[in-house]
């Protein structure tokens, strides 16, 4: 469904998630505020001393004696919600005394609490807005509404999250609004979805719209009997059932035989002899009566301070859940894609993959800045590719939805491209929008670019960029490079873009190798987190050191329970001068990125790793932690002296069995060979590896991986193996280069 040919296109579930809240949104308010207020009348209830015993240690025979020894005359005994014994009583001076009772003792309690005005007029404005059947009948149904809110976005919620199973897994914080509005959505759920069930069902009940059922008492009074005659304290039936059990026990009115004991329990009600204590008519409560009860009790929290407390907190998440909900979809309302110029006059064409609007402010900012640069550009969303007779250069900005799937906007996209033909040559550049903490990063983005690569006029301008949580370091780079490429100075507003750090830990350098005596300018550090981190081998840290938006990255080995980053030196350079310029005891702040897609796979039968240069970081960590998995290691530098920072923790591997063979290949040095020619000698076990259900891990830069994923095509297709893209699906190929 779209709104426009140039706009957002939303998704069917978002889209009925949002028209839902909007058609219902007044009620939604009015129905939160008033179950917030009502959700501190069963909390006053409960606080009152009236409860004085646990009900299930107490029988109603006991009960029975202990009021028949006190008063002359008991006309009835209840138990309500609150589990408050109530009685009605004459007493030894012929008065009527009516009230809350110890079950135990019999002594008197107090007077029955009288319902307040006030949540007496709140709880008719919550029932009907004080329109009566027609208020009812609207109350109904947005509750039926509401209802449907919390399914869309429980689907939502799956998509956003990659399945079922990942429901409650960690949330990318990308926006405080957003993620609140996921993490609390999470857990109302179902407080949320018995609150609307339970306030529909009680509307129908009180329209009659229920199956009913009664069934009625047959007693033969003809059969009665007076004998034998016992104490009603030493009935079987009332010596067998506790008070927790019990609504109320209607005693007879007179001595007549034809007059009976009426116990209603919560599930059955007895009619019970007198005299002899035999139960002469039993009939179960109709299943509507239990489910109204029951409905009753998880609607207003009657009985339980504990519910009540989750219905008023739910409550207040609903008033939530509507800010955040609508304050989101102000936010997409104002990335819309406008226009100056029109898609038959431009050269250069964005076309932009988003599922939430978060792309299509970097892509808005990217093509202002072209407009800016005097170039005639267009804007529209993916599913939108159609003929540019102008055509020049063609630049995707695309998020990854699902499990590595398309953006809603962005689901034809592959489709479009093969059936669509440019009549000219023209160049393209593919911009990746994800988050590391999912293993799918940026899939759909690999995808496009392996697609454009195939399409005919079509050639890669710059190689696939990828933009990790927002990062405006990486976009900046990309819009760098780009430029560069086209001789396009390029002026970008960054105000829109920049972010304050979240999230950083504290951890304090305890060594740093000295960069000076390293033929290649690289440097081990290693940091000990300041408190307990979550932080496995193939991690990222996200290091800021102008404690600002500009954001470096850095691949972890987790070696010894602490962080080892593998840093590569340069004059200029941001985070390397920052992470160079800290001694032994410095404290820094930096925040820890999942890379759940580049850990090291327990699973596999063997596992062949590759790295060049720095690349080796996460690999140390991932050795240092391997048990028993048999693990062969391929490491390309330029020169025997490089080696010499990595030599003994590697020797160590060795010697420890964590580390079954290990290749190393030297660029600059004896026989000048590369990772990719010693794969290439080795092809029997890298063949092996993947037919036997091992993984590859490639770490690196991404000339390296380039050069090895070739290598990798030639030994796939001489073994007559499945495709690399099979593997990588699969799991199997793993890849982490920059």
């Amino acid at each position: 469904m779209k709104k426009t040919k140039k706009g957002i296109t939303i998704s069917i579930w978002r889209y009925s998630h949002l028209a839902l809240a909007v058609s219902s949104f007044v009620f939604i308010i009015l129905a939160s505020l008033t179950g917030i207020i009502l959700a501190f009348q069963p909390i006053s209830e409960q606080i009152k001393p009236y409860k004085t015993v646990h009900l299930k240690t107490v029988t109603v025979a006991e009960t029975l004696e202990a009021f028949q020894e006190k008063y002359p005359e008991i006309l009835e005994i209840t138990v309500d919600e609150n589990d408050f014994v109530r009685a009605s009583v004459i007493t030894n001076d012929d008065e009527n005394l009516e009230g809350y009772f110890n079950p135990k003792t019999a002594e008197y309690l107090g007077e029955t609490l009288k319902p307040s005005p006030f949540f007496q007029w709140v709880t008719s404005f919550h029932r009907s807005l004080f329109l009566k059947g027609v208020g009812r009948f609207f109350v109904g149904l947005c509750s039926f509404l509401l209802f449907l809110i919390a399914l869309t976005g429980m689907v939502l919620v799956v998509k956003r999250q990659r399945g079922i199973k990942r429901f409650f897994s960690r949330v990318v914080n990308e926006s405080f609004n957003q993620y609140w509005h996921v993490v609390l959505g999470r857990l109302s759920l179902i407080p949320i979805i018995i609150i609307t069930v339970t306030g529909v069902y009680l509307s129908l009940e009180k329209f009659n719209l229920l199956p009913e059922k009664r069934s009625l008492h047959h007693i033969n009074f003809d059969e009665l009997s007076e004998e034998p005659s016992q104490e009603p304290s030493t009935f079987t039936i009332f010596k067998a059932t506790t008070l927790s059990e019990v609504k109320s026990l209607e005693f007879p009115f007179s001595e007549d035989i034809e007059d009976y004991f009426t116990l209603k329990l919560k599930s059955e009600e007895l009619v019970i002899n007198q005299f002899s204590g035999e139960i002469l008519s039993e009939i179960q409560q109709p299943t509507t009566t239990v489910f109204y009860n029951l409905s009753l009790t998880l609607h207003t929290g009657k009985g339980t301070i504990v519910w009540a407390i989750i219905l008023a907190i739910a409550s207040v998440n609903i008033l939530f859940f509507v800010y955040s909900g609508f304050s989101m979809t102000f936010k997409r309302t104002k990335t819309k894609l406008k226009n100056k110029y029109n898609e038959a006059t431009a050269e250069i064409v964005i076309l932009v993959g988003s599922e939430n609007g978060s792309t299509v402010t970097f892509a808005n900012q990217f093509y202002k800045a072209l407009l800016k640069a005097g170039k005639r550009a267009f804007i529209s969303e993916m599913n939108a590719y159609t003929q540019y007779p102008n055509l020049a250069q063609l630049v995707v900005f695309t998020a990854t939805y699902g499990q590595g799937e398309a953006p809603t906007n962005a689901s034809q996209f592959l489709e479009l491209l093969k059936t669509i033909r440019q009549t000219q040559a023209f160049g393209f550049s593919v911009l990746g929008f994800g988050s590391y903490a999912y293993p799918d990063f940026c899939q759909f983005a690999i995808d496009i670019d392996k697609a454009l690569e195939q399409t005919e006029n079509a050639h890669r301008e710059i190689k696939l960029h990828t933009v990790n949580d927002k990062s405006l370091g990486n976009f900046q780079q990309f819009v760098t490079t780009w430029g560069e490429k086209q001789t396009i100075p390029l002026d970008l507003d960054t105000t829109t873009l920049q972010r304050t750090p979240k999230a950083l830990k504290p951890l304090s350098v305890f060594h740093k190798t000295i960069v000076e005596t390293q033929p290649d300018n690289t440097f081990l550090l290693t940091l000990k987190p300041q408190k307990r981190l979550t932080v496995s081998s193939g991690d990222l840290l996200a290091v800021y050191p102008e404690k600002n938006h500009r954001e470096r990255l850095y691949s972890i080995g987790k070696v010894n329970n602490m962080i080892q980053l593998s840093v590569k030196y340069y004059e200029n350079g941001l985070g390397s001068n920052y992470l160079n310029g800290l001694s032994k005891g410095d404290t820094l702040k930096a925040k820890i990125i999942q890379n759940k897609g580049f850990h090291f796979p327990q699973w596999a039968s063997q596992v062949l790793l590759i790295a060049n240069g720095t690349g080796i970081a996460p690999f140390l960590g991932m050795l240092d932690e391997n048990k028993n998995t048999k693990t062969h290691l391929y490491f390309g530098l330029r020169g025997q002296a490089s080696y010499q920072l990595y030599q003994e923790q590697i020797d160590g591997f060795i010697a420890k069995g964590k580390l079954s063979n290990f290749h190393l290949a030297l660029s600059k040095e004896g026989n000048k060979q590369y990772v990719q020619d010693l794969l290439l000698k080795d092809e029997h076990l890298v063949a092996q590896v993947l037919s036997t259900g091992g993984c590859i891990m490639i770490c690196g830069s991404l000339a390296m991986q380039e050069s090895v994923w070739q290598t990798l095509e030639i030994i796939r297709f001489k073994k007559n193996l499945e495709t690399l893209a099979f593997y990588h699906k699969n799991k199997q190929i793993k890849t982490d280069c920059y």
